[in-house]
């Protein structure tokens, strides 16, 4: 009995090792891919910031214009959502977060009566919005990892064409925000219609990388109404590519401390493990040598004794 529990033993350690040389590699290549993401989210910053203060001296030149694409819809009619979460899961908490708000804002706007036309990026998000009874109307997939401006392009376009031909009000992002290597949070944005950056203007992390905003008499050619038509779906590409990119090192975060603390965990039942069976064998071990010592008592015995 303990020879076979002995068996048992051995071949989940074996498991338990092979489990943790996966999980230790996947630590190593998400912390490896975190410094890229972080260095082409620090490289999009001055076309994402540059594309913001063009559409402020755009919104300048003609503030009637500005207001069919600046500001806040008070009792949106319709509205789309974007979610995006990763291409895989073993990543803590980051896509159920993501789903968790998605879900929340949905139920919000439908409480209230308006029509919601959702859209995502990443493996993951379609079969869990399925099981929750929510239609997604187009998914995007294959890129949530490494994504390219052409990536962001294409999910724009998608999600600005019911902006543009009149069917819904108000577009909005749901997506995890890269604020530091240890912090990163679920955000709800507001892509279309545009917000005022000068509204909402946050302390730049690096002033010196970003130019002053443009001071006094701007031309525009052609004028700024057309302009801004123009730059509304420029500037939710250049949304979307940020959250892209950010959610990507979000994800790639995620995933390292996530599989760091599977190897820890691998590590501690490895030892538990060895611990169990190493008792499992002092025990047979033991049970041998009373066997043997108690045949040799007996042969020393005389017979009849």
């Amino acid at each position: 009995m303990a020879g076979g529990q002995e068996r048992v033993l051995r071949r989940r350690i074996k498991s338990v090792q092979a489990t943790k040389k996966i999980t230790k590699a996947m630590e190593l290549i998400a912390a490896s891919q975190i410094v890229r993401s972080q260095q082409r989210i620090h490289a999009n910053k001055r076309y994402r910031d540059g594309m913001a203060r063009v559409v402020v001296e755009a919104a300048k030149g003609d503030p009637t214009a500005a207001r069919r694409l600046l500001g806040t819809v008070e009792a949106p009619t319709g509205v789309a959502i974007l979610a995006i979460v990763g291409e895989r899961g073993l990543s803590g908490s980051y896509n159920t977060a993501v789903f968790r708000a998605t879900e929340r804002l949905v139920n919000e706007y439908r409480k209230a009566g308006v029509e919601v036309r959702l859209f995502t990026v990443g493996k993951k998000a379609p079969a869990y919005f399925r099981f929750r009874g929510i239609e997604v109307e187009q998914s995007f997939q294959g890129f949530a990892d490494k994504p390219k401006f052409s990536d962001a392009r294409l999910v724009a376009a998608a999600i600005a064409a019911p902006f543009i031909n009149g069917d819904v009000d108000q577009l909005t992002l749901v997506s995890t925000r890269f604020l530091s290597a240890g912090l990163q949070a679920v955000r709800t944005t507001q892509l279309l219609p545009l917000v005022d950056p000068a509204t909402t203007a946050a302390p730049l992390e690096d002033e010196s990388d970003v130019k002053a905003p443009l001071v006094g008499y701007t031309q525009f050619e052609p004028d700024a109404a057309r302009l801004l038509t123009e730059l509304a779906p420029r500037a939710v590409e250049a949304e979307v590519f940020a959250a892209l990119l950010e959610g990507a090192a979000s994800f790639f975060t995620a995933q390292q401390r996530a599989m760091a603390a599977a190897t820890e965990n691998a590590d501690e039942l490895s030892r538990t493990l060895s611990r169990i069976m190493n008792r499992a064998r002092q025990d047979s071990i033991t049970t041998e040598i009373m066997e043997i010592v108690g045949g040799a008592e007996a042969l020393r015995r005389p017979k009849g004794a």
